[in-house]
């Protein structure tokens, strides 16, 4: 199945930015740290709105009173539109998903930041996963051909294209699964609860996520893949971006204080939460590779 869709389609999306903070206090529109009078910072939709926003929010409004910069986070309605965003200049940071971050930098020229550090200063990492019942008859990945996944969104890492590849690997084409997107790791994860599909990816933010919430329990299901360690979700800049305004928010960004990044960090299985880490290109050249395994490029968002 093809990452591919229309542009005019995903052009929509990015158009249909939810806006959901604006905080900070004043400053000059010129101040190379505070351009047209406001920073506007994208968020990937990896989470529940409801939970995500609010924790969105308070790591946007630390931003704004480090910088003396209006910050408006946006949760946009899915990667692609979160891409489009950047490349259109209507996004100045955001925060992507690793494979979210490559088409960023093809499209967009997005530079990673910072990343969301363990207790110990350390980058933290997720994995991808696919579950099923625990009395289904499938034990192994590659018992899958003929049968149902549930993927989270298009352009995902975790929910979409390390699944994937997974898939490839094991000698499984994908015609031979029918493969369903059914909209975010929440919803994929709905998907399995409701016996809706055979297996659903989930990945193990996700599954710390609902399990603590109480919406799943993993002891009636099984784990039949799981993926190497993923590094965690990039602060990211816009390319073209002013150098002082980069280094600016860089500085920002690791010097804000642990509980300014924990509620959005708890959300990413970052918990107890550290301060933000320094990352670059070469930290997430495994998606690069990915990517490129698949056949991916930046058309495809």
């Amino acid at each position: 199945m093809s990452l591919r869709r229309p542009l005019a389609l995903a052009s929509a999306l990015a158009a249909a930015l939810v806006l959901t903070a604006c905080g900070g206090g004043a400053a000059q529109p010129e101040s190379p740290t505070c351009p047209d009078g406001q920073i506007r910072f994208g968020v990937e939709p990896f989470e529940d709105p409801a939970r995500l926003t609010p924790a969105a929010e308070v790591l946007g409004d630390a931003l704004s009173r480090s910088l003396n910069c209006p910050v408006e986070v946006q949760v946009t309605d899915d990667y692609s539109a979160e891409v489009l965003a950047m490349e259109n200049g209507r996004l100045d940071i955001a925060i992507f998903g690793p494979l979210g971050y490559v088409f960023a930098s093809q499209r967009a020229g997005a530079e990673p930041l910072a990343s969301f550090g363990d207790a110990h200063g350390t980058l933290s990492s997720y994995t991808a996963g696919i579950w099923v019942p625990k009395d289904s008859d499938i034990t192994a990945i590659d018992q899958l051909r003929g049968r149902s996944l549930a993927l989270a969104s298009v352009g995902s890492t975790s929910g979409d294209a390390l699944p994937r590849k997974a898939l490839v690997d094991a000698g499984i084409g994908q015609e031979e699964v029918r493969i369903d997107y059914a909209g975010g790791h929440p919803e994929a994860l709905l998907a399995l609860i409701n016996g809706a599909v055979d297996a659903a990816e989930i990945n193990s933010q996700q599954l710390a996520s609902a399990t603590a919430a109480g919406t799943f329990d993993p002891a009636g299901y099984r784990q039949v893949w799981t993926s190497e360690p993923i590094p965690n979700d990039p602060v990211t800049v816009r390319g073209d971006m002013d150098p002082a305004f980069k280094t600016a928010v860089r500085d920002a960004l690791l010097n804000l204080d642990p509980a300014a990044v924990g509620e959005i960090g708890a959300l990413l299985d970052v918990s107890p939460p550290g301060p933000l880490v320094p990352v670059e290109q070469a930290t997430y050249q495994p998606l690069f590779d990915l990517a490129a395994a698949l056949g991916l490029t930046e058309e495809d968002v």
